[in-house]
């Protein structure tokens, strides 16, 4: 038995498997959803842009609710928020559960607005969730942050997988699929766990706050030289890990030629993750956290150069096997060298270094990549048949930190990839409720005249899709390499300071208050 678990208080391992419940809930409605945007596009009648608002509202300031539940947790107290954390996922389910209901009285706008209105308290529920946990689970294990970190954080990929598995078996061939009701309220197995696991529990303040340690002080931790830096790397962390993992799966499957075979894969990977994440204690006692996130960044790094190299199904898995190893202990990890580093910080540093990788996620890692695509999609059409990349070009330049470019049309692509099916249900819509969608008619429009060359137009457009993807991936290797590179200098930094150790809030205010009282002596 560890030295953690001989101190922890009597009910820790039942928090760390609330914790656990709790992130494993977020995976399943991640997963789940993806899989049933097409039934909610067919029964309700949402075009392509409705159902990203929809998911959109899924993904709204996650990363600000983690820092506000973060700077609020020592305040309020753990047992609370998770209370309310438990009340917006049920609120959430019975909000989208309700779609079909006040479709049938109100019709699409009033479905739209439970499913959009769903989606966005899940968000926020998770996001109570992820400030509560990792700064609970850090102080309930304060001499194995790092392994229980990562067996909490082991609850994403095991949802992943939860969810991966029902869509594939719920929604064999888009045509049996089982009700999406049914599908999406599996999410609520593990939140009714994790709320019968916190009922009536007693919840620990953090280090921090049992050390008497003020809230100022606390805040003035982020501050700190070396935590600017972590802030900094955890960016590059949420950039390259959430932010590619939205692209991945589309130029696996592209290469595969099977969205099922891709779906598996996606299992396959996440259940490495799920695996690996309990071997973490075992590993950091051999080469530190440090030494861990080094190795983390080098197979992050390779893993991806990989990816974008892969031509066949077999090159896909051994590549995507290389990056769930590099991508599977940094953001645990991470949250682990900040607790052990910064104990004074209660859970406002480690909520800061989460909502920091969520921010960096959203704002710079899905539109970074994406636009990184689209540069080397739209340059490799143009030169190879610029004709074709006339037609599918986009009627306004995409920009992002300074750079531009003129890339494909997202919506005339994905009208040539589906033979215009989707376009003409959008229609369909329209007509039924008597309405008109300019964006609409001028698709319409347009496809009147490309149809005509659709079938030599598919392959080169395709082809550029790929290699634009494959080339995201190659040139995103470099943050992994990057972070690496600064996972190597802080083991110098420490190794000239005589090893990396973990922080003793306690011991760390003692001697504070012996300075303290010998200056006024």
């Amino acid at each position: 038995m560890s030295s953690g678990e001989n101190q922890a208080a009597p009910n820790a391992k039942r928090l760390l498997w609330a914790g656990f419940m709790a992130i494993l809930a977020a995976g399943v409605g991640f997963s789940i959803r993806a899989g049933i945007l097409g039934q909610w596009a067919d029964q309700y009648g949402f075009t392509m842009t409705e159902l990203g608002q929809i998911t959109g509202g899924g993904l709204t300031g996650f990363g600000i609710i983690i820092l506000a539940g973060s700077l609020i947790a020592d305040t309020v107290g753990y047992g609370k928020l998770m209370g309310l954390a438990f009340l917006t996922h049920v609120v959430s389910a019975v909000l989208t559960l309700a779609a079909g209901a006040a479709f049938a009285s109100g019709g699409k706008d009033a479905a739209f607005q439970c499913l959009f209105w769903g989606m966005f308290l899940f968000a926020i529920g998770n996001g109570i969730c992820e400030a509560v946990v990792n700064p609970l689970v850090a102080t309930l294990f304060p001499k194995d942050k790092t392994h229980y970190l990562n067996i909490l954080h082991a609850g994403w990929p095991g949802g992943l997988i939860v969810g991966g598995l029902a869509s594939y078996f719920m929604n064999p061939d888009g045509a049996r699929a089982v009700s999406w009701q049914i599908q999406i309220s599996l999410f609520m197995a593990p939140v009714i766990f994790y709320g019968v696991l916190v009922l009536g529990q007693s919840f620990p303040r953090s280090e921090a706050s049992q050390a008497g340690v003020s809230y100022s002080e606390m805040f003035s931790q982020i501050f700190a030289p070396l935590m600017l830096v972590l802030l900094l790397i955890h960016a590059l962390v949420g950039y390259v890990e959430l932010g590619t993992d939205s692209w991945i799966g589309e130029i696996t499957g592209a290469i595969m030629a099977s969205k099922q075979k891709g779906l598996l894969l996606f299992v396959y990977t996440s259940g490495l993750m799920f695996a690996l994440r309990f071997f973490a204690g075992p590993i950091v006692e051999k080469i530190s956290p440090l030494g861990l996130l080094f190795v983390s960044g080098i197979l992050g790094c390779v893993g991806l150069q990989l990816l974008g190299a892969a031509t066949s199904v077999a090159l896909c898995v051994i590549a995507a096997t290389v990056y769930a190893a590099g991508k599977t202990f940094l953001w645990p990890t991470m949250l682990a060298v900040v607790s052990e580093r910064f104990p004074k910080g209660g859970a406002i540093t480690i909520g800061a270094i989460g909502g920091v990788g969520m921010l960096s996620a959203g704002l710079l890692g899905g539109p970074g990549i994406g636009f990184k695509q689209d540069y080397h999609a739209s340059a490799d059409l143009k030169e190879k048949a610029p004709e074709v990349y006339e037609r599918y070009k986009a009627g306004a330049e995409n920009s992002f930190m300074g750079y531009s470019v003129v890339g494909l049309d997202g919506a005339k692509v994905g009208v040539l990839k589906d033979g215009g099916k989707e376009l003409a249900r959008a229609e369909a819509i329209m007509e039924k409720e008597g309405k008109a969608d300019p964006n609409i008619e001028k698709l319409a429009s347009w496809w009147e005249t490309a149809s005509q060359t659709a079938s030599a137009d598919k392959p080169p457009v395709e082809e550029a899709t790929l290699h634009g993807g494959r080339t995201a991936l190659k040139l995103t290797s470099f943050v992994p390499a990057a972070m690496a590179a600064l996972y190597l200098l802080l083991i110098l930094y420490f190794k000239a300071k005589g090893g990396y150790r973990a922080v003793d809030v306690t011991h760390e205010e003692a001697m504070a208050m012996a300075a303290a009282g010998a200056s006024e002596a």
